[in-house]
């Protein structure tokens, strides 16, 4: 019931964020221009080809659509009333407890000065979705994240094809302009989105967070210093570790939904001790 409560919240607080319309906005104007200017104008939306590629690019950005919905409505991980921690965990209680939250909060949980609460394994909070993005949600997210990676590259291959194999009229300075912003925005979507993907493709295999990763490198430092090698505490092999956020069933691993595998967030195998 609380978990329904939080996505209600969290459905409710991104449908007033402008960064978050202006998410969608883009995925809506991207998704026009590609296929019913670009598209249209290099094959022809009657035609059999162009009606392929209009289809095979319609599903990629319903499923981008789809999976950013899922990960700015779905509640990131909220840590349960019943969680008591372990009175001889070595981390110590006194840096597991938040003074905010007036609470214990589990290993890899964080606050978040934006949502004001403690959320499960965050990562970091993501202005696009209005939402942090944590243990429950972190799926989703890098769904989302890699269909709208494909959209970007899919789009900007029929940008360029309609570019150099049909003729335009540059003569027009709102064709010129068009064209001209249409390949910057376009670069500039790959170029982010696409090293996004790879940075979180990253974590992903080494079962690390965002703000881990910023820990993880002073960690590092000391242990270069003294002569030692460094692992991360939660890594348990790249398999393992892709499994643990995708799931074992790899027909499963693009379903944004399928979440089952999920447990309650509160305790990960540390492989340092």
């Amino acid at each position: 019931m609380a978990r329904r409560r939080g996505a209600a919240a969290a459905v409710a607080a991104a449908a007033s964020s402008p960064a978050l319309v202006a998410a969608v906005s883009v995925m809506a104007l991207g998704y026009y221009s590609t296929v019913f200017v670009f598209l249209d104008h290099w094959l022809g939306l009657g035609t059999t080809a162009g009606a392929a590629h209009a289809a095979a690019f319609s599903l990629v950005v319903a499923a981008c659509f789809f999976s950013f919905l899922c990960a700015a409505a779905a509640d990131p991980g909220s840590v349960p009333t019943a969680f008591s921690p372990d009175a001889e965990d070595p981390q110590g209680l006194k840096s597991r407890y938040c003074d905010k939250c007036s609470m214990y909060k589990p290993a890899r949980t964080h606050h978040c000065k934006v949502c004001k609460r403690c959320v499960l394994k965050m990562d970091h909070h993501c202005v696009w979705i209005n939402n942090c993005v944590g243990y429950a949600n972190y799926k989703p997210f890098i769904i989302c994240v890699l269909n709208a990676t494909i959209g970007s590259l899919y789009s900007s291959v029929i940008f360029v094809c309609d570019l150099l194999r049909t003729e335009h009229d540059y003569g027009i300075l709102y064709v010129k302009i068009i064209h001209i912003l249409a390949g910057i925005v376009l670069f500039s979507l790959c170029l982010t989105i696409g090293s996004l993907l790879c940075w979180h493709i990253y974590l992903m295999c080494h079962n690390m967070t965002t703000i881990e990763y910023r820990e993880a490198v002073r960690a590092k430092w000391l242990a270069k210093k003294s002569g030692q090698n460094y692992r991360h505490r939660f890594d348990q092999g790249t398999r393992k570790n892709i499994q643990m956020i995708m799931g074992t069933n790899v027909f499963c691993w693009l379903c944004p939904t399928a979440t089952g595998h999920l447990k309650d967030g509160t305790e990960f195998q540390n492989t340092n001790n």
